[in-house]
Formats: C-alpha cells, sequence, structure tokens
C-alpha cells in the first residue's frame, strides 16, 4: 500500500488513559521511535517507524472515554464528508476544524455507533509506511448491521463490497476503485460480548505474529484473542495496558 489517496485509511492513532507508558510498550513492541509535540499540541506523539510517520497518541479528552485506537478515512473535503455522513444518518461528534497547518480532521459515528474519524491533508499526509512489520496493514470494521454498514460507508466514501471467506464467518471486503482498503466483519457468535458496541479494529504488521503477542503479554498487554491462523496469514488481537485494543498480522508469504 503506498500513501492513501480519498477514501483509504491512512491515519490511526490512540487515545489513553496514560500516555507514558503507552508510548514505553508501543516503542518497545514494535521498535517505533516517539517524537512528542510541543505545547501547541497537547503533546500529541507521533510514533515513527525509519524516520517515518505510522501512527499517533495523545491524552483522553473527556471523563469516562475508554483507551482506544481510531482509524482515520483519507480525504480531500472534510465538510463534504460531513455532509454526507449526516445524510447517511450517521453523527458528527467533532465537525472539521483545522490543526493548525498540519490538516483538517472530524470525527464520527457510523449509524451503528462506530467511531472513526477522516483527515483532510495538510503538511501532515498521514501514515508514510504500511504493510511493513511495525506499520499499519488493515482496518476493520465489527458491526451488528454488515447490511447498513455498507449502505453508509458506500454512501459517504464511495465504497464497493464483496463477500469473502477470509474468517470463515460472514465477512465483507470493502473497496475503492477495485482495490480493498478495509474490512467489515458481522459480530455473531459467543465471541462477542453482548455490551462490545461497533468497533474500528487497527491491524499493525508483525514478522511473527507468535512471538510479537508473546512480547505485548510480557510488557504488560493482555492477549484477547490468541494467534490463530486464516486465509490471509496469522494473527491475534491483544490490549495494551491501559486497555486498547489492537490486532497484528503476519501475512503468508
Amino acid at each position: 500500500m503506498t500513501v492513501p489517496s480519498p477514501g483509504v485509511p491512512n491515519w490511526v492513532d490512540l487515545a489513553t488513559a496514560d500516555l507514558d507508558d503507552a508510548i514505553r510498550f508501543y516503542t518497545a513492541l514494535f521498535g517505533w521511535n516517539a517524537e512528542i509535540s510541543g505545547d501547541d499540541f497537547g503533546g500529541y506523539t507521533t510514533f515513527q517507524l525509519n524516520g517515518l510517520p505510522v501512527a499517533g497518541a495523545g491524552p483522553l479528552f473527556g471523563e469516562g472515554q475508554p483507551t482506544a485506537w481510531s482509524t482515520y478515512i483519507a480525504t480531500t473535503d472534510a465538510d463534504a464528508v460531513a455532509a454526507r455522513v449526516e445524510g447517511a444518518l450517521g453523527k458528527v461528534l467533532v465537525p472539521p476544524f483545522d490543526v493548525m497547518d498540519q490538516g483538517r480532521m472530524a470525527a464520527f459515528l457510523d449509524p451503528a455507533g462506530a467511531p472513526f474519524s477522516t483527515w483532510e491533508a495538510g503538511m501532515m499526509r498521514g501514515a508514510e509506511v504500511f504493510d511493513l512489520p511495525g506499520s499499519l496493514t488493515w482496518n476493520e470494521l465489527n458491526t451488528r448491521d454488515l447490511d447498513g454498514a455498507m449502505a453508509f460507508y458506500g454512501s459517504v466514501f464511495g465504497w464497493t463490497f464483496r463477500q469473502s471467506g477470509v474468517t470463515g464467518l460472514p465477512y465483507v471486503i470493502c473497496e475503492r476503485d477495485h482495490v480493498p482498503v478495509a474490512g467489515m466483519q458481522l459480530m455473531v457468535g459467543s465471541g462477542w460480548p453482548d455490551d462490545l458496541p461497533a468497533h474500528w479494529l487497527v491491524y499493525f504488521a508483525v514478522g511473527d505474529c507468535d512471538a510479537s503477542a508473546e512480547h505485548a503479554f510480557a510488557l504488560g498487554g493482555r492477549i484477547v484473542h490468541p494467534p490463530t491462523t486464516i486465509a490471509a496469514g496469522r494473527y491475534a488481537v491483544l490490549a495494551d495496558p491501559q486497555g486498547g485494543m489492537f490486532a497484528i498480522l503476519a501475512k503468508r508469504r
């Protein structure tokens, strides 16, 4: 994957209850370097791999907000996306606003309540490394309403969809101009607690899924779903010490 075009996930960041510990955990796990911004950006941290940005992290902004990773989808017009979100029965959580000269962002809920954001690039384009170990490799919506999700994201971002048996359960590949950009998974069965809301899950590439899961555990994280082999490779779902969930994927060679 190259630097994303409009309608493609182009950034992920972590809102965390303990930024210092998150920096410790993720730099050790993925070999990232942490570039911490000044007061103008509230200590926002950009994680870098080989000198290039791969992800971000910052403190929580609201009382009761859980530690969580957010998916950002690239756009050239955040205001137009906000209008389409409202027209498709989503909710604008944070209207589009300028982040200095870095870009323009907005935050939304889809009709099932899954949060996501958009990024309109300025000086900061988004992630510049994808699919290499330690970088973003996939974004996946977990929802109890696949039909509603396809209608919504198709309307907002122009995605098209095809069914896939990648997990053995109902799974949808989202495409933009016939190129896969994200996935959607139906939350069915005993593995999905009733109180778990719809959400976007971020996947980071690793060279060895089992070793990376063990490393995350040794660093104080939790293995939510143990390493499992699927058609795409071997993946696991993990949680950092503050509870932020993410996945790792060692792609099949």
